[in-house]
């Protein structure tokens, strides 16, 4: 019996001691501070967009570069159809994206597209 509780305690400080991550409020709010192209746009646009808005989707405007998808944004309505039902159908076509992933994008507009 002895055994098994110093089995178990070492199996409890194991799992804890291995299964906490440091985060900071910003990772688990979703919020970015200062997000860029690089590091939190293009990952979101990657996983959402591109099926469609690339040179194999053929679907306007193309995202695949940071200069096309900055293009996309300042001259279309990019930041409208992920946000807003006003201008159109929400994109993406499966379904509206994460409030935090809108946000980043937002804000990403905001600070002036840094790269």
């Amino acid at each position: 019996m002895k055994t098994l509780k110093i089995i178990f305690i070492l199996m409890i400080t194991f799992y804890v001691g291995f299964s906490c991550d440091s985060s900071t409020y910003d990772e688990i709010s979703g919020e970015v501070a200062n997000p860029t192209y690089t590091s939190n746009v293009k990952p979101i646009i990657g996983n959402n967009c591109l099926s469609c808005h690339s040179a194999a989707g053929k679907q306007y405007p193309i995202m695949e570069t940071y200069v096309q998808l900055r293009d996309a944004t300042e001259n279309g309505a990019v930041i409208c159809r992920i946000d807003d039902q006003s201008c159109g159908a929400v994109m993406p076509q499966s379904g509206r994206m994460p409030q935090t992933n809108i946000n980043i994008i937002k804000k990403w507009a905001a600070n002036g597209y840094p790269n």
